[in-house]
C-alpha cells in the first residue's frame, strides 16, 4: 500500500528512506467496501484518503434527492471534503466507495504532527492544494462553457480506464448531464471514429 504512496509523494519531493518511514506511522490502513461510507454530509470530515485501490466519489444530495458527483478517486488519488477537513465545519459531501477499496488515512492532527516530523511534507501538501485549486477550478471553468462531448472527452483524458469500471448514471452525474445524453454522445463519438 505504502509503495504507492512512496511513487506519489516522488513525483512532487524528494524524501529519504527514513523520512518516508516516519511518514508511514502517521497514516492508518482502511478497506471499504462497495457503498460504504467515508464520509457523510453533515458529519466532520475528520480525514483526508489516498486511494490505493478500487475507487470512491464525492458527491452532493439537491433538494429533489438528485446526487450531483463532484470527483472520482482512483488509485494515486487524493479525496476529502476539504472545506470540512481544514475548517472542521459539517461537511457538504458524502464519499463512499463504487468498488471495494483500500484507502491511506491521515487525520488532521496526524497531518499537523507529520508536517512538525518530517517538514518536507510541508512543500509537498502547498503543492498538492495548489494542484487541487487548478483541478477544480478548470472543473468549473468546463461545466460553465464546455459543451457536453468537451466535459465526457475531458473525463475520459482524466479518467482513462473509469468508464468501463462504474455504472454510466455515475458518469453522467460527473458531467452534470443525464445517462440517456451521455449514451447518445458515446454513440456520435463511436460513429465518428
Amino acid at each position: 500500500m505504502f509503495d504507492l504512496l512512496r511513487a506519489h509523494i516522488g513525483k512532487r519531493i524528494k524524501l529519504t528512506d527514513d523520512e518516508f518511514r516516519r511518514c508511514t506511522a502517521y497514516f492508518t490502513q482502511k478497506k471499504i467496501r462497495k457503498r460504504q461510507f467515508l464520509l457523510q454530509e453533515g458529519e466532520v470530515c475528520r480525514d483526508i484518503a489516498f486511494v490505493t485501490g478500487g475507487c470512491l466519489r464525492a458527491y452532493t444530495v439537491d433538494h429533489k434527492g438528485n446526487e450531483h458527483v463532484i470527483q472520482f478517486a482512483v488509485p494515486d488519488w487524493w479525496i476529502s471534503d476539504l472545506a470540512s477537513y481544514l475548517g472542521g465545519s459539517p461537511a457538504m459531501q458524502s464519499i463512499d466507495a463504487l468498488q471495494d477499496s483500500k484507502v491511506l488515512l491521515l487525520d488532521r492532527s496526524a497531518r499537523d504532527e507529520l508536517l512538525n516530523a518530517v517538514p518536507a511534507l510541508e512543500r509537498f501538501f502547498r503543492l498538492l492544494l495548489e494542484a487541487n485549486y487548478i483541478a477544480t477550478h478548470r472543473r468549473i471553468q468546463d461545466s460553465l462553457s464546455a459543451s457536453a462531448e468537451e466535459r465526457y472527452l475531458t473525463f475520459i483524458a482524466t479518467y482513462p480506464d473509469l468508464s468501463e469500471q462504474i455504472p454510466q448514471a455515475q458518469i453522467a452525474s460527473y458531467l452534470g448531464i443525464t445517462p440517456q445524453s451521455l449514451s447518445r454522445i458515446r454513440r456520435e463519438l463511436m460513429r465518428s471514429r
